[in-house]
């Protein structure tokens, strides 16, 4: 029969028990009628039992699953508005709800600081029982051994205290902590067992301190960068960026990098034909205001790790250069102009705009924005809103379409505008038209010019090498380390509880009526398992050359009555 810590043999006593750290659940019908502080101590002794620790960690595991399937705040906000406007029933429901901000959540907090709570409640009671235990000694052999799941005996002529002495000599030698009590060997191993327990939950709670601490403390933001163009790391030179509530910007790592060259191959035959084969972004980094300079090759998972924070190489796309003149020929814009890929093939779209030193052919103050598509290889015209499409993602046959437009393009207004577009929409922008009245548009190569009407100026498709640009997320995680710490603890510990059998011995020596010495021995783990009987043949073996068997003793003959003789 299988004797657990909680179905212990009756007749045991000590022997049996202690064979486990765990608290003992004490089963109860509610605290009734024992007032306030009754109340209280049952609803610790319910959060602080093992049963609610797992409920708990389940919801918490629950809770996770929303805050990784919608779109949350915390990562993406353009993503959240988009789908809000896609959802206008789910998202007041979910807005209530916290799911666009789960893991900052009351109800995702409260679960999480109930789960703390529990597992310090269930680590210091069993850590106390476990502390005594080590400092105690293996309880005294049980009355009898015969009831133990694993027994042998045998007979010896040796005396009983050698053959109890030979037995302590070799359990100790084993590695058994044991001592003699009385006519019997006590012996007890697997004290790792319990230890492998606590270290699991002792890890657990590093693993939530290490994830709290990411949420307080961290810090992540990310930067557009086009070829030839840096990065210092201050909060002003982010596009966006976003830290827990414990972040303090001077905590900011202080480095720069530049982005020298990106380098993109793609397959150009077969199947996987436009399928990316290798993307690297070859950096010039510096720690601090002095650091020595040094290179970097940044690619897809293999961030740069400077002090403690981490450059991840996000996307990329093309950034064609373009130089616009006013009505005097004078160069009012020149440079390259990072365009957002709209597709595989790096068909990508945005807005070239003006804003300072541009004046028309009467001399007048204005401001000129572009609508631009961009194909790195022509492959025809769109329809709708695409212009023209491309057929592969290398500049093989690159053209650029620009729309014109001039007026107050609202970016010194105060409010947000998005870089990358161009608010056709708006009544301050007017376009400027063709011949046929239609909006100015034309596709240009590389080195071809669209000159505006009425001598308003030009835009040129600068020539040469069409310049790229890549997208970092540079991220400071201070939990990382402890997270890890926590993992690798709580994997040893469950380990340590899983393959680490907790199993007591005893070897009882007493001198029998016909003063032969009988020996007993006998073994009780937590669970039956065929490795005891096992373990407790081999010490059999290996005590019985000091306390080799004795012949059983000759029957006594019996007598049988003579016939007729009086019974």
């Amino acid at each position: 029969m299988s004797k657990t810590e909680s179905t212990p043999e009756p007749d045991l006593g000590e022997a049996g028990a202690q064979l486990s750290t765990a608290p003992t659940e004490e089963r109860s019908n509610g605290p009734v009628g024992i007032g306030v502080i009754g109340w209280f101590r049952w609803f610790w002794r319910q959060l602080t039992s093992m049963r609610v620790a797992l409920i708990l960690l389940f919801l918490l595991s629950l809770g996770a699953i929303p805050g990784s399937l919608i779109p949350q705040t915390s990562v993406d906000e353009m993503k959240v508005a988009d789908f809000q406007k896609r959802h206008d029933t789910l998202s007041p429901i979910y807005e209530k709800l916290g799911l666009f901000h789960v893991y900052s959540s009351v109800w995702f907090s409260a679960i999480y600081i109930l789960l703390f709570v529990s597992l310090i409640g269930c680590i210091v009671p069993r850590t106390w029982q476990f502390v005594g235990q080590l400092r105690g000694r293996p309880p005294a052999a049980p009355g009898r051994l015969t009831r133990l799941p694993a027994y042998t005996t045998w007979r010896t002529e040796a005396d009983p205290e050698q053959v109890r002495e030979a037995a302590l000599a070799m359990l100790k030698k084993r590695r058994f902590r044991a001592r003699i009590s009385s006519d019997a060997v006590a012996a007890e191993k697997g004290y790792l067992r319990e230890a492998g327990n606590l270290i699991f939950h002792v890890s657990l709670i590093v693993i939530l301190v290490a994830f709290a601490t990411g949420q307080l403390f961290k810090s992540e933001g990310g930067k557009l960068i086009v070829q030839g163009d840096g990065f210092s790391n201050t909060l002003t030179q982010y596009d966006d960026f976003r830290s827990g509530s414990l972040f303090n910007t001077e905590d900011l790592a202080p480095f720069s990098f530049t982005l020298d060259r990106f380098d993109a191959t793609y397959e150009r035959s077969g199947p996987e034909l436009g399928t990316a084969r290798e993307f690297k972004a070859h950096l010039t980094y510096s720690e601090g205001a002095e650091g020595k300079s040094q290179q970097k090759t940044v690619e897809v998972n293999k961030p740069l790790v400077v002090d403690g924070s981490k450059v991840y190489l996000l996307s990329h796309g093309y950034a064609p250069s373009v130089t616009v003149k006013d009505g005097k020929g004078n160069v009012v814009f020149h440079g390259a102009t990072p365009l957002l890929p709209m597709d595989n093939n790096l068909t990508s779209s945005g807005a070239i705009k003006v804003l300072d030193g541009y004046r028309d052919a009467k001399g007048n103050k204005d401001q000129l924005g572009f609508a631009a598509f961009f194909v790195p290889t022509f492959g025809g015209k769109g329809t709708g809103a695409t212009q023209m499409f491309s057929k592969f993602p290398a500049p093989d046959f690159p053209v650029l379409n620009i729309g014109a437009y001039h007026g107050d393009l609202g970016l010194n207004s105060g409010l947000p505008k998005n870089v990358y577009q161009l608010d056709t929409s708006s009544r301050s922008i007017q376009p400027f038209k063709d011949d046929q009245g239609k909006i100015l548009k034309k596709l240009l190569l590389p080195g071809e010019t669209l000159q505006l009407p009425d001598g308003a100026g030009s835009i040129t498709f600068d020539k040469g090498p069409i310049k790229q640009w890549a997208s970092f997320q540079i991220s400071h995680q201070p939990g990382n380390g402890l997270a890890l710490t926590g993992a690798i603890g709580a994997i040893a510990g469950l380990a340590g509880s899983l393959f680490i059998q907790r199993r007591r011995i005893w070897v009882r020596a007493v001198r029998g009526d016909d003063g032969v010495t009988v020996v007993e021995m006998a073994g009780l783990g937590r669970s039956e398992s065929a490795k005891l009987p096992e373990e407790l043949a081999d010490l059999a073996v290996t005590l019985i050359p000091q306390a080799p068997t004795a012949p059983d003793p000759e029957p006594e003959p019996s007598v049988v009555p003579a016939e007729g003789a009086e019974k």
